[in-house]
């Protein structure tokens, strides 16, 4: 296929992807799990009011891919080629990335920051040297083996503030989550107009407020351990919990972007440290169930930032698992609770163009008798 028709089907994708861009927003909680063997495991959550109708999606290597501009059109921003094959989620069938692994073991997402995000103003002479904020993690995943390459990288390049006209003629609000082979993890945001990028010793990451109050809070729940608590002793009379549990008492349990996090984080920080990459995988989906949200436990009106501008319910469209040891990708859609899974080592990295598959598969039994 001539790298002229790929740049034209591209630029109809991403022209269309951007109309419909307010589903690449999402309220979401992620992290990021350590195995024995010295593998990582990554879950997170993608929750919604807008149908996203994902694809898993597939980049291959040395595809010419389009930057979008400061006029909000695919070509006049940053045009790259893709270093590194890529397997992940994306919005409504267009080639946007909103999450996914790369070949090298880079793993993360996109999760929706509208309170905070705010994006670096691009006069129109630098339009060439920018990107979409939608595009961020796909520009990371398909350049960068490491995290520590994506802060030199990203700090090369600017995210303009491009505007979306489904999307109130506003930026996409998204901030990115990323973790590579060696269990490193960053969390990159644009604050004020500024690009901030910050070490994420939690592995942790869920949406607003922004990530340095998310870490400062922390201290708040010192109190709570996965130890269960000794009963209280008042002058001789002995009070005994009512039952397990007690250690984590107070652990908030709402859907806040706050209270997920602190969920997460101690979820996590108490899975037994002897368990392998395989058993972390397991363990995962477990923790994921925390922050599965039922149909109708949030309702969100048209206004609300975290729908999209779509009224009506907040759930839980999908979730992902990805290994980046055994490099799969795992993951589970709203309508089954089936998991599928995609090794990346099968990837055809000299494809011509994206592929995409269809997940949206019914629900299926094993049976038993």
């Amino acid at each position: 296929m001539k790298k002229s028709f790929i740049k034209k089907v591209l630029a109809t994708s991403i022209a269309a992807s951007l109309a419909l861009a307010p589903a690449i927003g999402n309220a979401c909680t992620s992290f990021l799990l350590k195995g024995s063997d010295g593998g990582f495991v990554y879950g997170r959550t993608m929750e919604f009011g807008l149908p996203l109708k994902s694809q898993l999606t597939v980049i291959p290597r040395n595809l010419p891919l389009l930057g979008v501009g400061v006029d909000s059109k695919p070509g006049t921003g940053l045009n790259w080629t893709s270093k590194y094959a890529v397997a992940g989620m994306n919005g409504l069938g267009m080639p946007v990335l909103v999450d996914g692994m790369n070949e090298k073991g880079l793993v993360g997402g996109l999760l929706n920051a509208p309170n905070t995000a705010a994006y670096q103003v691009v006069a129109p002479a630098d339009s060439a040297n920018s990107i979409a904020s939608i595009q961020m993690l796909m520009y990371a995943l398909t350049n960068f083996a490491t995290v520590e390459e994506v802060k030199v990288g990203f700090n090369k390049i600017k995210v303009n503030r491009s505007i979306i006209p489904a999307y109130n003629n506003q930026s996409a609000p998204v901030r990115m989550t990323l973790h590579d082979a060696a269990g490193k993890s960053i969390v990159v945001e644009y604050l004020k107009g500024d690009l901030v990028i910050t070490d994420n010793p939690t592995g942790v990451m869920t949406n607003d407020p922004a990530f340095r109050d998310q870490l400062n809070n922390i201290g708040n729940y010192a109190n709570l351990t996965s130890v269960e608590k000794n009963p209280l002793v008042i002058n001789g009379a002995t009070y005994v919990p009512p039952s397990s549990g007690s250690g984590l008492h107070g652990l908030p349990g709402d859907y806040l972007s706050p209270s997920r996090f602190i969920r997460a984080l101690f979820l996590t920080k108490s899975v037994p440290a002897s368990y392998s990459t395989v058993q972390q995988t397991n363990t995962a989906w477990h923790i994921l169930g925390s922050f599965d949200i039922p149909p109708g436990a949030i309702s969100l009106p048209a206004t609300n930032a975290y729908g999209g501008g779509a009224g009506g319910i907040e759930i839980t469209e999908w979730s992902v698992v990805a290994d980046n040891k055994n490099m799969m990708y795992y993951l589970k859609m709203f309508d089954s609770t089936n998991v599928q899974a995609f090794d990346l080592k099968k990837i055809d990295v000299n494809a011509k163009a994206i592929q995409f598959y269809d997940v949206n598969k019914p629900q299926s039994y094993l049976s038993i008798n």
